[in-house]
């Protein structure tokens, strides 16, 4: 059990940056599952299937609030102002990472008696998740 991690300093970059954006709080599953486009024929006794587009679905990040200029909101905010596709790397602890591409959509949470102001980003998503940036970057701009 000693190959087990916690989620501790796992990080979201925004297009290469060398710092994470601040105050992540939640990070979705990733992941997706493709659709299933039904085969079945006339001469069929089962229904068969074959699989299709992928679907991420929405993949929803929270975090804390930071009311700045250069913050986390800021940040992404103007992205979703200008419909701007970003590059996103998903950094786990153990160095597993993911890369995207996607339009964030920001929106601040529920306000709530004694709680931390936080917002959601969900991703419209530009591409397939990648395991390496250089497979996301081949995958984007195909030679």
């Amino acid at each position: 059990m000693t190959n087990l991690h916690n989620t501790v300093n796992t990080e979201l970059f925004l297009n290469g940056a060398s710092k994470p954006l601040k105050y992540l709080m939640e990070v979705p599953e990733l992941g997706g599952s493709p659709e299933k486009i039904e085969i079945t024929s006339l001469s069929d006794t089962s229904k068969r299937y074959m699989p299709g587009i992928k679907d991420f679905g929405d993949l929803t990040f929270k975090f804390l609030y930071e009311d700045t200029d250069t913050g986390n909101y800021a940040s992404l905010k103007t992205l979703e102002t200008a419909a701007t596709a970003a590059t996103f790397e998903l950094r786990y602890p153990d160095n597993t990472t993911h890369f995207f591409k996607a339009i964030p959509v920001v929106k601040m949470d529920a306000a709530t008696v004694n709680g931390a102001m936080s917002f959601t980003a969900s991703m419209m998503m530009q591409s397939d998740v990648y395991d390496t940036e250089a497979a996301l970057t081949a995958a984007v701009n195909p030679a």
